[in-house]
């Protein structure tokens, strides 16, 4: 299927490594000129030179945390006119929300709902101007069904879902779409400091812990970054122009709502 997606641009958040990398280079194999984003230079460096290796696009790239202001003017700046937005930020760490100040809070929502606030708002008069939008949020499936020990993001996450929910609607007679990717258990360093988290709280060997959590998986086992990838593509593409305001749970059937 030719997702229409050739010629577009694409600025990626966190895209140094994990679902972020997996989305970037899906959008590069469709011909999409992709910019990353992501705090470690090497890391980002290298990212960029094996996406273009694979995809045969070039690849830009900008160094710096997107959570913060000047992150985020630096990667404005690198991709001013982005047809596709993709916003991602690294996860607030697990913990018990007795010991969360208020400035955890706070950062909390700065990185995971305010920055992809700010990032869209300074993109979305572009996109309507051309008539071709795309924002992609990746948040979690903790938004569908909280996860105790990930309080900081199941808040945060979840206030980016409501905000984007109403955006959504007003922004779609100009041929812009919003919609939330919910990851659930995928193979990154994300589930790997939960697994390790859950592993220390009750004392247990985390291959222990990582072989229960599979078990209870419908599927079995945990997602593959590039079904991930896969998935943000065909968001961003033309042919899912009528898809808007939704949020699409990638859990292996994990989370057992209708709705």
């Amino acid at each position: 299927m030719d997702l229409g997606l050739t010629g577009k641009t694409a600025l990626v958040c966190a895209a140094s490594k994990g679902l972020g990398r997996a989305c970037a280079e899906a959008l590069a194999a469709e011909g999409c000129a992709v910019t990353i984003t992501a705090r470690d230079e090497a890391q980002l460096i290298a990212t960029a030179r094996e996406i273009e290796a694979k995809t045969g696009q070039k690849v830009g790239y900008v160094a710096g945390d997107i959570t913060t202001e000047e992150g985020q003017a630096a990667a404005l700046l690198a991709c001013p006119t982005p047809d596709i937005m993709v916003n991602n930020a690294g996860g607030p760490p697990p913990g018990d929300f007795r010991d969360w100040s208020r400035d955890d809070w706070i950062k909390a929502l700065d990185a995971n709902m305010l920055t992809a606030i700010m990032l869209s708002k300074a993109v979305v008069d572009g996109m309507a101007a051309r008539k071709f939008g795309r924002i992609i949020n990746i948040t979690s499936a903790a938004v569908k069904a909280p996860i105790e020990l990930l309080g900081l993001s199941n808040g945060s996450r979840a206030g980016l879902t409501g905000f984007m929910a109403g955006l959504a609607r007003q922004l779609a007679g100009d041929g812009i779409t919003i919609n939330n990717l919910l990851p659930g258990p995928f193979e990154t360093d994300r589930l790997k400091s939960t697994l390790g988290a859950v592993a220390d709280k009750t004392g247990r060997p985390i291959a222990d812990v990582r072989a229960e959590r599979m078990a209870q998986n419908p599927a079995g086992r945990f997602g593959d970054p590039v079904e991930f990838g896969a998935a943000c593509a065909f968001l961003a593409s033309d042919k899912a122009g009528f898809i808007n305001g939704q949020n699409l749970v990638l859990d292996g059937g994990a989370f057992r709502g209708t709705l």
